[in-house]
């Protein structure tokens, strides 16, 4: 077995996926995502989300975007770069320094049914080992996108079009 560079018994890649649907066109559903501003209103309030990079953000392929968060009470300032932006389909944002090993976000935006199919798809590792993965970092994931999932309902489907 040959093991890449995240594979080993602490270290190793995980993925997450979660995909909604959203009775909204995909014109404006990727204009919300594709305003770095919005992510706070989609974010946990525990984490004491604050957006550093000083507006306006112009979101392309090359933009940094600075955080500061608090996970589990402790502050992390976290950078992450769009390495694609291909609107109104996809853009991928990569974690540059931050609480992971490695973070690697893909958003997908496809019509559907009348509205519009969001995907995120996260590549991720972290310092801490399996049972840290198990109890409290898959759980954090979750909840994050949970309550993100609920926020995007309640901010895109409300006014549909």
């Amino acid at each position: 077995m040959v093991l890449g560079p995240y594979d080993s018994v602490t270290h190793m890649p995980h993925s997450f996926d979660n995909s909604i649907w959203l009775p909204a066109e995909i014109d404006r559903v990727f204009a919300f995502f594709g305003d770095a501003l919005n992510l706070q209103s989609i974010t946990p309030t525990f984490l004491d989300f604050q957006i550093l990079t000083p507006p306006p953000i112009e979101m392309r392929a090359g933009t940094l975007l600075d955080y500061r968060i608090k996970l589990h009470g402790i502050p992390i300032r976290w950078r992450t770069k769009i390495t694609c932006w291909q609107p109104p389909t996809k853009f991928v944002d990569e974690q540059i320094k931050g609480p992971y090993r490695q973070w690697i976000h893909t958003h997908t935006f496809e019509p559907k049914d009348g509205g519009t199919q969001i995907t995120d798809h996260v590549v991720y590792s972290h310092w801490g080992t399996w049972v840290m993965e198990k109890l409290l970092v898959r759980r954090d994931i979750e909840t994050i996108f949970a309550y993100r999932e609920k926020r995007i309902r309640e901010l895109l489907a409300g006014n549909a079009r």
